[in-house]
């Protein structure tokens, strides 16, 4: 078999896709499909458990619709780091509550939908800077004195999420089983491209 056959062989395999130049194979479009769906239900998820008390990791009584606040029990228990007197003072205000909770649906149902990715990798970047802030993996003891249990300095799961929404956005992940090409072709975010 020779070079040029393989070249061509391989080259029929693989689809262009929006971003200019970029080459991305059918099935790596829908393993990214894939990972944004299961990304975007996380996202959900957190936000329908604490709107409602589902019992996983909000309880009834304490769901934001029975005037739990989704905040408060994550940011007053902050035990470490430059901000924990900061995040301390947020905890259950409802500003804090209402951005919390809009951010994971929006960023739940963009990246569920496939459209508005940009924004929802930027915004859902800043959420988890935020919470990796509240848990500051690099602290291996918290202000008591107490081992955090911290197991890496940098990277941990609020990053991964970052870097996937991220990847999500650069790679038109929302054209794959998603409304995203639909949305793209729509005359106000041909305008203003940030939009897609």
């Amino acid at each position: 078999m020779s070079t040029s056959h393989i070249q061509h062989t391989a080259a029929n395999h693989l689809e262009r896709v929006e971003a200019p130049g970029s080459m991305l194979t059918r099935t790596a479009a829908k393993a990214l499909a894939v990972v944004r769906y299961a990304t975007g239900f996380v996202f959900l998820w957190a936000f329908a458990d604490k709107l409602l008390g589902l019992g996983y990791s909000t309880p009834s009584a304490k769901a934001w619709i029975n005037g739990g606040n989704p905040t408060k029990g994550f940011l007053s228990s902050v035990k470490a780091g430059p901000l924990e007197s900061a995040f301390h003072s947020m905890a259950g205000t409802w500003w804090a509550n209402a951005l919390f909770m809009f951010g994971l649906l929006g960023v739940g149902l963009a990246l569920i939908a496939g459209v508005g990715l940009r924004i929802a990798a930027a915004s859902g970047t800043l959420m988890m800077a935020m919470m990796w802030l509240a848990e500051f993996p690099p602290a291996q003891h918290t202000s008591a004195g107490a081992p955090t249990g911290s197991t890496n300095p940098l990277t941990d799961y609020h990053f991964i999420y970052a870097a996937v929404m991220i990847a999500l956005a650069a790679a038109y992940a929302g054209h794959t089983w998603g409304l995203g090409r639909l949305w793209a072709k729509l005359p106000f975010v041909q305008r203003n491209r940030w939009l897609i």
